[in-house]
């Protein structure tokens, strides 16, 4: 496929060009609320750039990295962020992928080496020596980021940076997870869980041609699935929704995206024979209880999905850009981060938290 792809150039006041300073939301603590820093505006060196931020989605992952929740963890003082969508503002030495002007998209994988048998075989998300975004590299919850040239991905002429920015990640996992569960078209696919993840994932899914029965808690999400291609809904909250899609005949394929292991088990006991489940979501909860019996004679298949590649993300801003897709997003300003975190943890955004510079509150679009 092929992308059009346009540059952005801006006009900028004496302030902003000779800016040495900027604001970042960062983890002090896993155990404290972010505190928006004035910090020092990064510096690109060999082969970085510097990119001055327009949006940049909030992750659950981002949540979990300020907690602290994984067995891996990121070292305070940091900078969370890994939806990240805004204009070269400078390039370093050795940059060829993009110039300045350019709008790029910085996702999870920041680094990757590029050479191992992950990286040449087109599963770099798998790379042992990657840095990531938000992660163990300062993140896009700031006025500026750096990123290495070559793992930024140009985002294609009429996409609206605040579309694109959960794109970056939500977008590109769930893409991801599509491709990997193996969907074909009249597949019956369980997404579990609708925020900003399960939105797109629906759409995906749909996309490959499957019929696809959306799970969550609150009945608005699910009237959203409905809207977005849905062909069933069912309220776990209500009923087993395992028993409910084995009455549809079982899921060929279903994606858990929900931060909750019991919705893992669920989404395994919905599978028909010769299903496949594939795990997204990490909930701080490590672990699930899987049934080895049931899973053998049953030919069922677990897997792990991992975000996307470069490739994937390209493909994903090309249906957005198609009109294939539509991002559910609500825009705040990065001073408001502590609540909207709060926000996300308790259930009461729809899809996709946004922040822009100076934005005000607005609605979900």
């Amino acid at each position: 496929m092929t992308t059009i792809l346009e540059r952005h150039t801006s006009v900028e006041t004496p302030t902003e060009a000779t800016a040495t300073t900027m604001r970042a939301a960062v983890v002090h603590d896993f155990d404290r609320p972010l505190q928006l820093d004035m910090v020092a505006k990064p510096v690109a060196g060999p082969g970085e750039i510097v990119v001055r931020i327009e949006a940049s989605g909030l992750c659950h992952t981002d949540i979990h990295a300020a907690h602290g929740d994984w067995p891996v963890k990121p070292t305070p003082p940091f900078t969370p962020g890994h939806e990240g969508v805004g204009i070269v503002d400078e390039i370093g030495p050795d940059v060829t992928e993009v110039v300045v002007g350019d709008r790029v998209a910085i996702p999870w994988l920041g680094y990757a080496c590029g050479i191992c048998d992950y990286c040449v075989s087109g599963w770099e998300t798998l790379c042992l020596e990657q840095k990531n975004m938000g992660y163990t590299l300062d993140g896009s919850f700031a006025d500026y980021v750096k990123a290495y040239a070559r793992y930024v991905v140009k985002v294609p002429v009429g996409v609206d940076p605040v579309d694109a920015a959960p794109l970056t990640c939500a977008g590109v996992t769930t893409y991801k997870a599509v491709k990997v569960a193996g969907t074909k078209p009249s597949d019956l696919v369980a997404v579990f869980g609708v925020g900003g993840l399960g939105h797109l994932a629906i759409q995906y899914a749909a996309i490959a041609g499957g019929r696809v029965v959306a799970v969550d808690l609150v009945d608005e999400k699910l009237e959203l699935a409905t809207e977005l291609g849905a062909e069933f809904t069912v309220n776990a909250g209500k009923e087993d929704p395992a028993e409910f899609i084995q009455m549809l005949g079982g899921a060929d394929q279903a994606i858990a995206l929900a931060v909750s292991p019991a919705s893992f088990e669920q989404a395994y006991r919905s599978l028909r024979r010769g299903g496949t489940l594939v795990f997204v979501a990490l909930p701080a909860e490590n672990h699930i209880e899987l049934p080895i019996f049931e899973t053998v004679l049953n030919g069922i298949t677990v897997v792990g999905s991992i975000v996307g590649t470069r490739v994937d993300l390209r493909e994903v801003f090309e249906l957005h850009a198609a009109g294939k897709t539509h991002v559910i997003r609500e825009t705040r300003s990065l001073g408001t981060v502590n609540e909207a975190m709060a926000d996300v943890e308790a259930g009461r955004i729809p899809a996709r938290v946004v922040f822009t510079p100076d934005a005000d509150a607005a609605p979900a679009a």
